[in-house]
C-alpha cells in the first residue's frame, strides 16, 4: 500500500518511459545528491542528460520519507523511491527521456509533495545495442503479460469477496480476504502508478485521514469484518472507535460496489492496448515491493484488523521475484558482475522464502501476525534487508549504470 496523496488518473502510455530509443550507457549516468529533510527536498541539480539518471538520496530527517519524480502535469508519478528511512543514504536510478519533470519528497509518505521543483532532462535519446534491446523487449513483454494475468485474477476474486461482504456473509468474506488481495499485492507498484486508484483500493484508515480522503477499499471493508472492541486502538495509537461505526447494509453495498468499480478500472487500464511499462519500472518495482514489506507488512500495520499481513508479505515477495526474473537475462548479460548479482539475489530470495515458510504458505494460509514474537519479526526483517541490498543494485546493472560506490 502506498500512502501517496490523491492524484489524477494517469494516462498509461505517458507513464511508461520505455527503453526503446533511449540511451542506457554509463557515460551518461548522473549522480545527483538529494537532501531529504522533514520539510524539504533539495535536489542538487535541476537538469540532467537523457538516459539513466542516478539520484543519491540522503534522509537527514526524523521519519521515513519518499522521493518522487513526477511528469510535467505534476500528477503522474514516473519514478519513486519509497521508505527512505532516517539516516539512510541510498541510490535511486530512473530512465528518463528528454522532457520536463518535477521532483518532490513526501514526509512519512503521506500528504502533499514537499519541495516540488522542476527538473529538465535534455539531449537526444540514442539507441542501445540490438542485443540489449532484444532482452529489454523480452523483459517488458514478459512483465506486461504477468501484470495483466494478475489483474485478470484479481477482478473475479474481488467481485466474489465484495458480494459476500455486501450480503452480510461475513464468515465467507473473512475467509476470502487474504487470498483476494494476493494478485493485487503482487503487482502493487503498477497499481500505485495510477495515481488515485491505489488510495481508493488499498489505503489504511490512518493514511486516508492523513491525506484527507474518503476511506474506501479493502481496509475499510476489513474493519467491518473484524470490528474493533471498546479499548482497541488503530495502528497510530488512536481510539479505534473514534469517528468510526460499523457500516450499514447500504454503506456496505456502496463500499463493495466502489471496490469492484476501482479494480475493474485497474483491470481495464492494464489490459488496454496502449498500456506499457518501462524497463526501470520493472527493476525498480522489484525493490519497491520489498519496500512495501518493510514499510507495512513487517510491522503488522497493513492488515491491522485481520492479522493477514504475512499473506501480503508473501505476495509482495513473489511479485518482486517475478520482476527480477523478467530482467534477469539482461542483468546477466552485463558480464561477471551481473551474473554474480543475479546469483546473490537468487540466494537471498530462497532464504527469505524459507523464512516465510516457517509460518505457512499462500495455499495453506499463514499464522495470524499477532502470533509472531519480536524475535520472529527480527528474523524476517533481517532477511528482507539481506535481499534488499543486492536487489537495490539491480536497476544500475540492468541499465548499465556504474554505481557511485563501486
Amino acid at each position: 500500500m502506498n500512502r501517496r496523496a490523491l492524484a489524477a488518473s494517469a494516462a498509461v502510455t505517458a507513464l511508461a518511459l520505455a527503453l526503446t530509443g533511449c540511451v542506457a550507457k554509463s557515460d551518461l549516468a548522473q549522480s545527483i545528491p538529494v537532501s531529504i529533510t522533514d520539510d524539504g527536498c533539495a535536489v542538487a541539480a535541476a537538469t540532467a542528460p537523457a538516459g539513466a539518471v542516478t539520484f543519491s538520496l540522503e534522509n537527514t530527517g526524523s521519519d521515513v520519507n519518499e522521493f518522487e519524480i513526477l511528469a510535467d502535469d505534476q500528477l503522474r508519478i514516473v519514478g519513486e523511491k519509497e521508505n527512505v528511512t532516517p539516516g539512510q543514504a541510498i541510490e535511486f536510478v530512473a530512465q528518463l527521456a528528454p522532457g520536463t519533470y518535477y521532483t518532490a519528497c513526501k514526509f512519512q509518505q503521506v500528504g502533499a509533495p514537499v519541495g516540488l521543483a522542476e527538473f529538465t532532462v535534455t539531449g537526444d535519446a540514442s539507441a542501445v545495442s540490438a542485443d540489449d534491446q532484444a532482452l529489454a523487449d523480452q523483459a517488458v513483454t514478459e512483465y506486461l503479460a504477468y501484470v495483466r494475468s494478475q489483474a485478470a485474477e484479481l477482478l473475479p476474486a474481488v467481485q466474489a469477496f465484495a458480494a459476500a461482504y455486501a450480503a452480510g456473509h461475513d464468515e465467507t468474506a473473512r475467509s476470502l480476504f487474504a487470498a483476494t488481495r494476493v494478485p493485487y499485492e503482487r503487482i502493487e507498484p503498477t497499481a500505485e502508478a495510477f495515481g488515485d486508484l491505489d488510495p481508493k483500493i488499498d489505503f489504511r484508515e490512518v493514511d486516508a485521514v492523513a491525506d484527507g480522503l474518503d476511506w474506501t477499499g479493502f481496509h475499510r471493508i476489513e474493519k467491518d469484518l473484524w470490528p474493533p472492541a471498546a479499548g482497541d486502538l488503530n495502528s497510530d495509537g488512536q481510539d479505534a472507535l473514534a469517528n468510526w461505526a460499523p457500516s450499514t447494509p447500504e454503506q456496505r453495498q456502496e463500499f463493495a460496489d466502489a471496490l469492484v468499480a476501482d479494480v475493474t478500472q485497474l483491470h481495464d487500464l492494464v489490459t488496454a492496448e496502449d498500456f506499457d511499462v518501462s524497463l526501470d519500472a520493472i527493476s525498480n518495482g522489484a525493490i519497491a515491493l520489498l519496500d512495501e514489506v518493510a514499510a507495512g507488512k513487517i510491522t503488522g500495520e497493513e492488515d491491522w484488523w485481520s492479522g493477514t499481513d504475512l499473506s501480503d508479505f508473501a505476495a509482495n515477495v513473489q511479485g518482486a521475484g517475478v520482476a527480477f526474473g523478467a530482467v534477469r537475462a539482461l542483468a546477466e548479460s552485463k558480464g561477471d558482475d551481473g551474473e554474480a548479482l543475479a546469483a546473490d539475489i537468487d540466494e537471498q530470495f530462497a532464504a527469505l522464502e524459507a523464512a516465510l515458510a516457517a509460518y505457512g504458505s499462500l495455499d495453506a494460509g499463514f499464522v495470524d501476525y499477532a502470533e509472531l514474537t519480536d524475535a520472529d519479526k527480527k528474523t524476517l526483517s533481517d532477511q528482507v534487508n539481506a535481499l534488499a541490498e543486492p536487489l537495490s543494485q539491480l536497476t544500475h546493472t540492468v541499465l548499465g549504470v556504474t554505481e557511485p560506490d563501486a
